[in-house]
Parts: structure tokens; sequence; C-alpha cells
């Protein structure tokens, strides 16, 4: 490991995943800085050999390096913004979740203040960080990326660099966070509808299981689809989707069960009917979530 490789870190906000990123960049041999509101969060950290500092100034002077990962973007605005003088000329990388465009004026605020910046979504869960399945995608400009590679890489799995728009780390963020918190969402609904009928989770689960693994090549038929503009129903189409969606629908009216998020995508599948897609493939719902007809 060379001397560029162990470059000074500083983590800002130390939740269950800020702790897991200064974890890793001190067992990479990173001299590691962190600063939190509540400076017991460090205590771990600090019997590590990870210096704890006493206010933001005194942590983003502390590296070349300033990583931030806190609640939302508001929140890191709120840190960083008192101490910009102090972070120019430094980069800031920036790993809390939030929207695209408030990534893009984050960028912007920093672009102003003379600071390099970096836009990161973490998709793997804090256990991951510093460990091989760890996922980190980036956006910003390339040489910026290039210049710490070596120190981000510390953080374990892969690294990728999407781009130089600041907003298509939070933009690939969003979009595979819809994936997962739409499945989970239909996996609670499904269990809830099973357990009105005397269906136990555990008697459901492989059959759920099965569902969930078809998934896949429908992503992927999705994807070419939306991208080649083919909407042509080869074996089924929006008409027999929103039947099935009212039947269930209609179980879960009969069991007081809120069936809210699927009435919203039966909406849309019944727009897209009534302005002549029935006969459509599902993948014309896309347009219908846009608001398109």
């Amino acid at each position: 490991m060379t001397d560029l490789d162990r470059a000074p870190v500083t983590v800002l906000g130390l939740g269950p995943m800020g702790r897991a990123l200064a974890g890793a960049l001190a067992r990479a041999g990173h001299p590691t800085t962190v600063w939190n509101r509540t400076a017991a969060r460090a205590d771990a950290l600090v019997a590590r050999g990870v210096r704890r500092a006493d206010t933001v100034a005194d942590a983003v002077t502390a590296s070349p390096l300033v990583l931030a990962c806190v609640i939302d973007y508001a929140a890191v605005q709120a840190i960083v913004d008192p101490v910009a003088p102090s972070l120019k000329a430094r980069t800031l990388v920036n790993l809390t979740a939030d929207t695209p465009q408030r990534a893009r004026d984050a960028a912007a605020w920093a672009a102003a203040h003379g600071i390099d910046y970096l836009d990161g979504a973490i998709m793997t869960p804090a256990p991951t960080i510093g460990g091989p399945e760890a996922l980190i995608l980036y956006s910003g400009p390339a040489e910026v990326y290039e210049t710490h590679r070596a120190s981000l890489a510390s953080l374990g799995g892969s690294a990728v660099h999407l781009g130089p728009d600041p907003g298509r780390a939070a933009a690939y963020d969003v979009a595979l966070l819809d994936v997962f918190w739409t499945g989970m969402t239909g996996i609670a609904h499904a269990l809830a509808l099973a357990r009105a009928e005397n269906i136990t989770g555990a008697e459901l689960a492989p059959y759920a299981k099965g569902i969930g693994g078809l998934l896949p090549t429908f992503i992927d038929d999705l994807a070419r689809r939306m991208d080649h503009d083919d909407h042509s129903a080869d074996i089924s189409n929006i008409a027999s989707a929103y039947a099935g969606m009212a039947h269930i629908i209609d179980a879960a009216q009969a069991h007081g069960i809120d069936a809210g998020a699927l009435r919203t995508a039966n909406a849309v599948a019944r727009r897209m009917i009534d302005a002549g897609h029935g006969d459509d493939n599902f993948s014309r719902m896309i347009q219908g979530f846009t608001g398109a007809r």
C-alpha cells in the first residue's frame, strides 16, 4: 500500500453507515478522523485508533478527503455550510441519500465555494462496507474521482463512476430503491392478505420466493421494451393485468386491508386502457406513470 492509498480521510456522521465507513477506512490504514453531533457515537472507533474531532472545522481540516453520511442533504448542508472556507480546495464526497436535483444543488454550492464534489450512493447495507459485497455508485467530475479512487477503494467491493452529472448516482439510487421498497411493500401486503385467509407466512414463503424468482426476466424484458419503445403484447397485456390487480384489491377490501398502493397502479392501468392501450404489453405502464397516454 502506498502513501497515497493511506491518505487521511474524515467522516462526518456516525450513524450505522457512517461508523461502517470510518471503520473500513481505519482498517485499511487511513488516518481517519470522525465527527458527530453526539460525540459518544465515536467511542468504539476511538478505541480502535480513530481520531475524534471536537468541531466540524477541526474534522474537515484534518483530511483532503471528507465523506458525509447523514440523514439527508439538508442535514449535510447544515453541517458543511458554516465551514465552507475550511473545505476549500478539499474534496467532499456526499454519501447521503436524497434526490438527484438536491445532489446537483449540492454540487453547485460546492463549486461556488471552491470545493471539489462527488456524489455517491451506497447500494448495500452497512455490514458489507469494507468487504467484497459492498457496492457504491459515484458521480461528478472524473478527475476528482480518479484522484481519490485509491482511498475510496478502501470502502470495499465495487465502486462505479457513472459520469460527470452529479445527480446521476442519486438517480440510480432512487430508481433502485423504488424497486426495493415497492417490492418490500408488495411482500408485506401479500403476507397481510395471506394471514387474513389463514395462511401462515411459512406456508406462503416458498411460493412467494418462486414468484420473486420470475422478476429478473421481467426486468430485462421491460428495460428492453422501454429502450426500444416496443410495447407489443406477446403473452399478456395491460387489460389482463388490470383484471388481476382488481381481484387482489377486492380480496383485500373484503378483509379491511388497505390496498392503496395497488389501487394507484390499477388506476394507471385503467388510464392506459381508456387511452386505447389495453392490448399492449405491461411495459406501456412505464409511460402511464409519467402521465403519458
